[in-house]
């Protein structure tokens, strides 16, 4: 199907006329008034010279008059004099639920991609609504959400489905209790009228954006609703934007990519035998793996390391490939005897009431836009059928994906029809940037996103499956990257790229140990993309 013309009042199927006249009011009045730039509260970890502020947006954009919210903000100005300043580049790193204030650290520790970049533009980060200082939301006490070890996500008989669907349906009425308000405008849309406020606060005629992994839905859509307005956008590992596949259908693709993402890992792993002493056949890698769950499932590790643990920690490897040689030499850690590599790495930190307060928002804020988006089936028989036909080839999340999903088959707050994205005129053109074995955001979404908005550009990252290509050491990315955001040039065709450089295991050894200080076995994520 044809992509619609895309105007803000002709925005396909989110109701988007009343919204077009309140975001035009919305960002009038921001305009007029500007972000009151001061330093970063202390206890928001942002060192000088960030500094932050708020923007204020509608709650509901049909009331632009009337409840509010405050959208927190974050800059550092531009590197380079003033003659090359070609203005505010604003991020969003995926979720749904990431926060983006962590941005204008890549200028202050000088990450070394961004350094022709952050000459020509203020770099810009932002809670969007419902995250972090953003008038946040909560579906259950952030202790009770981090405490371990959780039931097993792969169930062994109608029991224990029984027993996830009712811890789904209680988290969705937690979501209802706690956040009521919020949730009819949790969507997508909201999330960008709230970017074209903050363009308009910023004083912006037009917006620069790179959005990754979620933020390139919020990309997309926001192309879709305010083309005109859209100066540079990259959009990097992206998600399929047809509005059958938001969100029901997108977690079922993840499943298969996913699995794909897991073959090849234990394929590497398999290969590094010598190092990592897990089988020397992708077959012995995952029988050891199954090992282990089987143990984690009788004895939770450190009373507290379960399968549910074991699957959040180990889909780091599928995510990301900076995560490939610690993760295997974790595990390895444990099939050599030492089970307290695994638990240091995997425990929750009861006491770290900050961390557990963000790691709940986030989950919120992930179920919410979710189940916001979107009418779900609310028929169990149907996930029972799909997710019980798909974990027979690819086992390795179905399950567990199901049941993160699952409150908005019960969801009880609104449940919008996805936006059309697409534009055929008046938008400039969009670089789009995509690993073929992404596990995320499978390779099909930027194929459809490209299809959808003319004059795009689609660089392919082949044989890769790395989330987050525009993080990432590649030549063939990163000279095309800062090109656009320097010149707005676009090669005349797609590209194809290489991959960047594969993970490297260590030397071989005997046995493997690990030091337990704290976050000893895993790479550093600040600039990693937050996605589930």
């Amino acid at each position: 199907m044809l992509a619609p013309s895309a105007t803000a009042a002709s925005a396909g199927r989110d109701n988007g006329a009343a919204e077009a006249v309140g975001v035009r009011i919305a960002a009038a009045r921001a305009a007029r008034t500007g972000i009151d730039w001061k330093d970063c509260p202390a206890d928001w970890g942002f060192e000088k010279p960030i500094q932050c502020g708020w923007v204020k947006v509608p709650l509901d954009y049909t009331k632009p008059f009337g409840k509010t919210i405050d959208i927190a903000v974050d800059r550092i100005g531009n590197t380079g004099t003033k003659e090359e300043r070609q203005g505010a580049l604003i991020y969003n790193p995926g979720g749904p639920g990431g926060s983006g204030m962590r941005f204008p650290r890549r200028v202050t520790t000088k990450s070394p991609l961004w350094v022709n970049a952050s000459k020509a533009y203020d770099f810009v980060g932002f809670d969007p609504r419902g995250v972090g200082h953003s008038a946040p939301i909560s579906c259950i006490d952030p202790q009770e959400f981090v405490k371990a070890p959780k039931a097993d996500p792969v169930p062994s008989n109608e029991a224990d489905k029984l027993a996830q669907r009712a811890l789904a349906a209680a988290y969705a009425d937690g979501c209802k209790e706690r956040s009521g308000e919020m949730l009819p405008h949790m969507t997508t849309p909201n999330t960008a009228r709230d970017l074209d406020v903050i363009r308009a606060a910023l004083g912006e005629q037009k917006l620069n954006f790179l959005g990754v992994s979620y933020g390139t839905y919020i990309g997309g859509v926001y192309a879709t609703l305010f083309p005109t307005h859209v100066r540079r956008m990259i959009v990097d590992s992206v998600v399929n934007p047809d509005p059958d596949n938001i969100w029901y259908e997108a977690n079922l693709g993840q499943d298969v990519a996913f699995q794909t993402r897991w073959n090849d890992w234990q394929d590497w792993v398999a290969k590094n035998d010598a190092v990592f002493h897990l089988g020397d056949t992708r077959a012995k890698v995952e029988a050891k793996y199954q090992e282990l769950r089987a143990e984690a499932k009788a004895n939770p590790l450190g009373g507290v390391v379960g399968p549910a643990e074991l699957i959040g920690f180990f889909q780091g490897a599928p995510y990301y490939d900076s995560s490939w040689v610690p993760v295997a030499q974790t595990f390895a850690a444990w099939a050599a005897g030492d089970e307290q590599a695994l638990v240091d790495a995997i425990a929750p930190d009861m006491s770290d009431t900050r961390g557990n307060a963000a790691s709940e928002n986030g989950n919120a804020v992930y179920t919410a836009v979710e189940c916001a988006d979107a009418k779900w089936p609310t028929s169990w028989a149907r996930w029972d059928r799909d997710n019980t036909r798909l974990h027979q080839k690819y086992p390795f999340l179905t399950w567990s994906n199901a049941w993160m999903n699952l409150p908005c088959a019960t969801w009880r707050s609104k449940q919008s029809t996805p936006i059309e994205v697409g534009a055929k005129r008046g938008l400039a053109p969009v670089l789009i940037v995509q690993s073929e074995r992404d596990a995320a955001t499978p390779y099909a979404g930027a194929v459809e996103l490209h299809r959808r908005l003319a004059g795009s550009r689609l660089i392919t990252e082949q044989n890769a499956g790395s989330h987050g290509v525009t993080s990432l050491v590649n030549p063939c990315v990163n000279t095309r990257v800062d090109a656009y955001l320097l010149t707005g040039e676009v090669d005349a065709k797609d590209v194809k790229c290489a991959p960047h450089a594969a993970p490297v295991a260590p030397a071989p050894v005997a046995a493997l140990s690990l030091d337990h200080g704290p976050g000893a076995a895993w790479p550093a994520r600040e600039e990693l993309p937050a996605v589930r």
